[in-house]
């Protein structure tokens, strides 16, 4: 019984000294629940009880009047300078081909041979012809001669004298008819060549050798005169009325030197390297689709543009002396697509107004109506303001470069995950048994 007791009393002995020996452990980690719990808890209420957070820095613009060209982006189409049909201007067979097919020729330049035998014989004809017209008036002024002679003494009567003066004529006039037969054959032969008739690119054949061509029937290539070229675009009658409207009243103005600035760019955005000339304006409007057709012409020395070429041309058509432009992002959009401006007011308060644009030029909304010359306008800055808010105003410059934005960003802030080198070490909740908290608790267990 006395073994039993004590067994029994021993038992209990020594959870009694586990709590004994936990109880540091769990003090501990109690205060530090209490200590965590407790310092996010002051730390907001010491934020509540503070200072309001200072006002927002934004970047602003003046609005500043200044001169912005009207420049309207039109469509169009190259059209070639010159062009000709190459006919032949006698009927035969043709021999040969000279030119290269997609090739530059000059003027008077070769290009198909007709069968030129047919127009030699006509040549040689013609000669003859011219040769026996020179005989019969070389007869005849003999014989007019002759009569003028026995006339003088009184021999013949006056109507043989005129009879020979006649002839003498009727046969200078068959010699002139016979020359110029003769140089119709020769210019037949001339034309058994056909030439080019302008200097430019030539096309395809469209006639092969051996073919039967007639005169003025068949068209055996095309030549086009590339170098400049043509620019035919469209522009709609009621926007011309309106900038003339405003050239009369004076919001518009013709450029310093007078003329029109002409630009191209392709079908995939790309511009023309060059600027091209306004030559001139239709006076009539097409009844169809109500657009009135323009002509510039561009210098087109390496043959990038070819007729027919799909292109958007960019005409000034003015300048707007006093027009106010802000850029791109700082024009906001509301629910109902308004756009809105953000201006710094009186105080440095954000106001919210919203404005009419026109026009994009070089990056920059030109705004119609809305915006005052200056106006403080808030480019960049939005998140963190609303209207009323207070700001803190400063002058915008354009975005820096990639490589020093990248910079300031990684010196802003730490890495993920990093802390700073004097931050203190946490310790675990659940220190090890180890450690010298539990060390210095163990002597008060032995006693």
């Amino acid at each position: 019984m006395i073994e039993l007791s004590r067994r029994g009393a021993a038992a209990p002995a020594a959870p009694r000294r586990l709590r004994r020996g936990g109880a540091p452990r769990t003090l501990a980690a109690l205060l530090s629940t209490a200590l965590l719990l407790g310092a996010p808890g002051g730390a907001l209420a010491q934020g509540a009880g503070g200072q309001a957070p200072p006002p927002q820095a934004v970047s602003i613009v003046t609005a500043t009047p200044e001169a912005i060209p009207v420049v309207n982006e039109l469509p169009g189409r190259i059209a070639a300078t010159r062009i000709a049909e190459v006919r032949p201007r006698v009927s035969g067979i043709i021999e040969e081909r000279v030119f290269t097919q997609g090739a530059l020729v000059e003027a008077d330049d070769v290009l198909y041979r007709i069968d030129s035998a047919p127009f030699k014989v006509q040549v040689d004809r013609a000669k003859a012809a011219v040769a026996q017209a020179e005989a019969a008036r070389k007869r005849a002024e003999q014989a007019a001669a002759r009569q003028e002679e026995l006339r003088d003494r009184r021999v013949v009567s006056a109507q043989q004298f005129d009879d020979a003066a006649a002839e003498l004529a009727q046969s200078t006039a068959a010699v002139a008819q016979a020359e110029a037969e003769l140089r119709a054959a020769e210019l037949n032969l001339h034309y058994s060549e056909v030439r080019a008739p302008i200097s430019g690119r030539i096309g395809r054949a469209r006639i092969t050798e051996g073919a039967l061509v007639s005169a003025q029937g068949d068209n055996l290539a095309t030549i086009q005169q590339l170098d400049p070229v043509y620019a035919d675009f469209t522009q709609s009658a009621t926007e011309l009325l309106a900038l003339r409207k405003a050239f009369k009243a004076g919001a518009l103005t013709r450029s310093a030197s007078g003329d029109v600035a002409v630009r191209l760019m392709f079908d995939d955005g790309a511009p023309y390297a060059e600027e091209g000339r306004l030559l001139f304006s239709e006076s009539t409007v097409d009844e169809t689709t109500g657009q009135v057709t323009l002509r510039a012409e561009f210098p087109n020395p390496d043959d990038d543009l070819l007729p027919g070429m799909y292109v958007r041309v960019q005409i000034e058509q003015g300048v707007e002396p006093d027009a106010l432009a802000v850029p791109v992002q700082a024009i906001q959009r509301g629910s109902d697509g308004q756009a809105i401006l953000y201006i710094v007011g009186e105080g440095d308060k954000i106001e919210a107004r919203p404005v009419v644009t026109n026009r994009i030029v070089d990056d920059r909304w030109v705004i119609e109506s809305g915006l005052n010359p200056g106006d403080r306008v808030v480019v960049e800055g939005f998140q963190k303001i609303r209207p009323g808010a207070p700001v803190t105003p400063q002058p915008w410059a354009k975005a820096k470069a990639p490589e020093a934005a990248a910079a300031a960003a990684d010196g802003a802030a730490p890495a993920d995950g990093a802390k700073p080198a004097d931050a203190p070490a946490e310790a675990p909740a659940d220190a090890p048994a180890g450690s010298p908290s539990d060390k210095a608790a163990a002597p008060a267990d032995k006693g």
